[in-house]
């Protein structure tokens, strides 16, 4: 599913336009970005957290030489599926 595909989702389970959907999206999504951006976890009970995660340095490869060479610590967004989320692709399995 894309984001279009998305919206036209949310429109049609909250009877909403498109267009008021396609901005609800984008708040929830812009929200979310910039709660983690700013070191907070978001949690939706049910779906998920959403964290900002330390990756430590580490040594890597380069391809076309082979050379090794150092890859810096960053951040990085994470998502941690909830039980309900996770209970629920496991039946789809079944």
């Amino acid at each position: 599913m894309n984001k279009s595909e998305m919206i036209d989702a949310i429109a049609n389970r909250t009877e909403l336009s498109k267009a008021v959907s396609g901005k609800a999206l984008d708040a929830v999504i812009e929200t979310i970005v910039e709660t983690v951006a700013q070191g907070e976890a978001v949690t939706l009970v049910g779906f998920g957290s959403f964290k900002a995660s330390e990756r430590a340095s580490r040594e890597g490869k380069n391809p076309k030489t082979g050379a090794k060479i150092l890859i810096p610590q960053t951040i990085v967004p994470k998502f941690a599926a909830g039980a309900t989320f996770k209970a629920r692709v496991a039946a789809k399995e079944e």
